[in-house]
């Protein structure tokens, strides 16, 4: 089975770093979920995979996200044997076992996370990435660890970490253990801003469970994608909770921008320019 890093390294992915994407095959189509636009898949490709028509930011793939932010061939992975043991041995209408097996055959990773050392304009930092076709983006025991071990070479190393949160939570296949991550990761955040080593957050849409409620929400920096949804519960289960009808765009980028949760809202165009940025503030924190 070819891995996910050999597709990083195939000479298909050309242009400038900020505009190199998976290419897509031409003369397909498809429609954006939000205005219902019929979009040629080359123009969304070119367009970083937003609606040129109401600017909806479509899904995309953990290597997506890593060929946009990251220098040409800079992006050097690490955690990839990381596997799950099937710690419960859990199994409801399909073994978990089998799940996994079928995650990794159709999208060539082991996991939902992709980590790794890379450079951004010539600056060093690690990278981690969730792939949320990958059962959900769901976090159990390996992206638990893929996460801690991202920001712990990040504080060894005094670079930036930044992680790019695309999941629906905890794995319910691991249980307790998967929540357990949610402790985990947020202690090495803690160290890592004891040494005053920056860890920039982004959220993308969805990024809800208990991965909102750990590692996402404590970024030094927190930025979002526009009109991503970011919760711990859905807003239909909350509405049907506490009996009342949820403020227009509640659990949005927006939304959260304007209650503080979130520090800035930045388009996926500018998403490499603004990390540049902090990256160039954060400078006298880091060893570039």
């Amino acid at each position: 089975m070819s891995s996910w890093f050999d597709d990083l390294k195939t000479p298909r992915f050309k242009g400038e770093p900020q505009a190199r994407v998976a290419k897509i095959p031409e003369g397909l189509w498809g429609k954006c979920p939000q205005c219902g636009e019929i979009i040629q898949t080359r123009q969304l490709q070119e367009n970083f995979s937003v609606c040129g028509e109401c600017d909806h930011h479509l899904r995309i793939s953990a290597l997506d996200r890593v060929l946009l932010l990251t220098d040409e061939n800079s992006f050097v992975p690490y955690g990839e044997d990381f596997k799950s043991n099937d710690p419960l041995k859990f199994d409801d209408s399909k073994p978990y076992r089998e799940r996994l097996a079928q995650a990794m055959k159709n999208h060539k990773i082991n996991d939902a996370f992709v980590a790794g050392k890379g450079t951004l304009n010539g600056l060093g930092f690690h990278l981690g990435v969730f792939e949320f076709k990958f059962m959900g983006g769901s976090m159990g025991v390996v992206v638990g660890e893929k996460i801690t071990m991202t920001l712990e070479n990040a504080l060894k190393d005094r670079l930036p970490a930044v992680i790019i949160s695309a999941s629906g939570g905890a794995r319910m296949q691991e249980g307790i253990l998967s929540l357990m991550q949610m402790a985990k990761t947020s202690a090495v955040i803690q160290k890592m801003r004891d040494a005053g080593v920056p860890y920039i957050s982004i959220l993308t849409d969805p990024t809800t469970g208990g991965v909102a409620a750990s590692f996402a929400s404590l970024g030094d920096v927190i930025l979002a994608e526009p009109r991503a949804l970011i919760g711990f519960a859905g807003p239909r289960v909350i509405e049907q909770t506490i009996r009342q009808k949820l403020p227009e765009g509640f659990q949005r980028s927006e939304f959260l921008l304007k209650h503080g949760f979130v520090d800035r809202i930045v388009h996926r165009r500018e998403m490499r320019a603004e990390l540049q940025q902090l990256f160039v503030r954060l400078g006298n924190r880091c060893k570039f």
